[in-house]
């Protein structure tokens, strides 16, 4: 593993700092499922809920940063006047999950949102389970690193 590009998290107060103090300038992507989430949260009337979550997806599976960015403006002026709270919301967060947009298409889907991190945890977990008991945390360790290091040379030959 040589270099971390992308951070993919959620908008916790203190990340942002140690992130920047760790990691400098490595770019930063909210998890869109939960933009999505604390989207919904923010809609005034039940029958809305259906057509924001569509707008915020096709919003979200644009084709490019630059259609993307189009579409939150006018998803932000049709609901300026039904739900000024959420267009408010919107127009302050939902151009960090853009971030996605800088890299290849074909990573995107991974990306977007945490299921490929979820799904590392699940494997990670399964193979120290596996094992049962290590002879020592260096053992444990190796174990990981490799399957972390195959995960990532899978990514670097585009298998990913």
């Amino acid at each position: 593993m040589n270099s971390v590009k992308l951070v993919i998290s959620n908008d916790h107060v203190g990340l942002g700092a140690p992130r920047r103090a760790v990691l400098g300038s490595v770019s930063c992507q909210r998890w869109q499922y939960r933009l999505q989430q604390n989207a919904q949260s923010l809609v005034p009337r039940q029958s809305l809920r259906k057509e924001v979550a569509a707008d915020i997806r096709a919003m979200f599976n644009a084709p490019d940063k630059t259609t993307a960015e189009q579409y939150l403006k006018v998803i932000i002026e049709k609901y300026a006047r039904s739900a000024p709270r959420l267009s408010a919301w919107m127009k302050e967060n939902l151009a960090e999950g853009f971030t996605v947009f800088d890299f290849p298409l074909e990573h995107r889907r991974s990306i977007r949102t945490t299921n490929s991190l979820e799904r590392i945890n699940r494997e990670i977990r399964r193979r120290t389970r596996s094992v049962g008991v290590f002879p020592n945390e260096a053992s444990c360790l190796r174990l990981i690193s490799a399957r972390l290091m195959e995960i990532s040379k899978d990514w670097q030959i585009g298998k990913r």
